[in-house]
This record gives structure tokens, C-alpha cells and sequence, in this order.
């Protein structure tokens, strides 16, 4: 099970739209608050949709000790529409060269404005909400035990937030000496970040909807 949910949460981890903005809050007038914050608040937002979606799965017919007929099925759904989707990104990346507007205002914002907008993104982005529900649904449609089940959640956030939260505490160690190689970064995901997502979702959904075909 934690084998299969690294491809998952790398869709998340690997997004620029999850990566500039943690970038961009220590931008701000108190960076260290701000970027630790906004580190809290992705945590949050992260786990309490998996665990949603972990529940769901047991309405489902999931959580009974060996996975339900439909978990392949739904692997394959996951699988075939992070390919189109990576498809659809890759064909229309010359229209987005550019990040979202809204990102400017990340480096204005105070700590508990960050907190709160870093758990509104994990809301309002229809990605990380797709993988968060395809993942917490992995999870309880795996047939393991409740604690293996908190292990999966756990094990998935921290993958899926690793590169929101290490260059934020790596900045709240090392201070303005990671400016210059932040900024880099930044710039170098803005200009590619089409690119990449379309690369990432097109590699990840092959091998999720591999996962559910062998399961059949």
C-alpha cells in the first residue's frame, strides 16, 4: 500500500502550484512565520481530506479485510484520467506561461493568512483534491489493518508536503542565504511548469492504471 501511494502523492509534490506558493510566503515581512504557517496549514489540509476520503471508502463497501471488487476499477479511472489531463496540459502549455495572478499576492501575507490560504488551496485546487480523494480511497480499499490504515495516511502526506515543508525549514535554519537558490527555483517552475505537470501526471497515470489492470 505505501508502495502505491508514492506515485500519488508525487502528483501533489511535484506540482509547481504546490511548490511556488510555499516559495512565495517567505517573500513576506515575517518569512519564517509565514512559510511555517503556510507549511501547517498544507499539512492540515492534506490530512483531513485523505482521512475524509479514507472514511468514504468504507461506505463503499472498502474496510472489510480484503479489498472491494471495484478498487481496480477505480485505479484504472484514476490512471486513465491523470493521463488525459497530463495530455490536455502538454498540448495547451504554450497558452500558460505564466503563474496565476493570485500567486503575486502570496508574499503580502501574514502567518495566520497563510495558514488559512494554504488549507483553502488544498481545497480549492480540483488536483489535490482528486489525488487526495484517490488516495485515501487506495488506502481503505488495501484491506489492511485501522493501524496500517493511519500509517498510510501519514506516510502519504508527508511525501505529498515534503517539498512545501523542506525548503520552508530548510529557510527557517538557514535564513536569507537560500534566497538566490529559492528564487532560481522559482523562476525555473514558472517558465516550466506546464511541462512538467503534463510529464508527471502522463508517467503517474500510467502506472496507477497499471496497478488497477493487474488487479483485475
Amino acid at each position: 500500500m505505501l508502495t502505491e501511494l508514492i506515485p500519488l502523492a508525487l502528483v501533489i509534490a511535484l506540482s509547481p502550484l504546490s511548490i511556488i506558493p510555499g516559495v512565495l510566503a517567505l517573500h513576506s515581512a515575517a518569512p519564517r512565520a509565514t512559510g511555517l504557517a503556510f507549511v501547517a496549514g498544507w499539512v492540515a489540509g492534506l490530512t483531513v481530506l485523505t482521512i475524509v476520503f479514507l472514511q468514504v471508502s468504507g461506505l463503499l463497501g472498502g474496510r472489510g479485510g480484503h479489498p472491494p471488487g471495484w478498487a481496480s476499477w477505480l485505479r484504472i479511472v484514476v490512471g486513465a484520467a491523470l493521463i488525459a489531463f497530463g495530455a490536455y496540459r502538454w498540448f495547451t502549455r504554450g497558452k500558460s506561461e505564466h503563474m496565476p495572478r493570485w500567486m503575486h499576492s502570496m508574499s503580502k501575507l501574514t502567518p495566520a493568512r497563510a495558514g488559512a490560504t494554504a488549507l483553502a488551496l488544498t481545497v480549492v485546487n480540483p488536483k489535490v483534491l482528486f489525488i487526495c480523494a484517490a488516495a485515501g480511497l487506495a488506502i481503505g480499499t488495501a484491506g489492511a489493518e485501522d493501524r496500517h490504515e493511519w500509517l498510510g495516511v501519514v506516510w502519504f502526506v508527508a511525501v505529498a508536503a515534503s517539498t512545501v515543508a523542506l525548503p520552508i525549514l530548510a529557510y527557517a535554519v538557514s535564513g536569507h542565504r537560500l534566497d538566490d537558490a529559492l528564487n532560481r527555483l522559482k523562476d525555473w517552475m514558472e517558465r516550466q511548469h506546464a511541462a512538467l505537470m503534463a510529464g508527471i501526471l502522463v508517467v503517474i497515470g500510467l502506472m496507477v492504471l497499471y496497478k488497477g489492470i493487474h488487479g483485475l
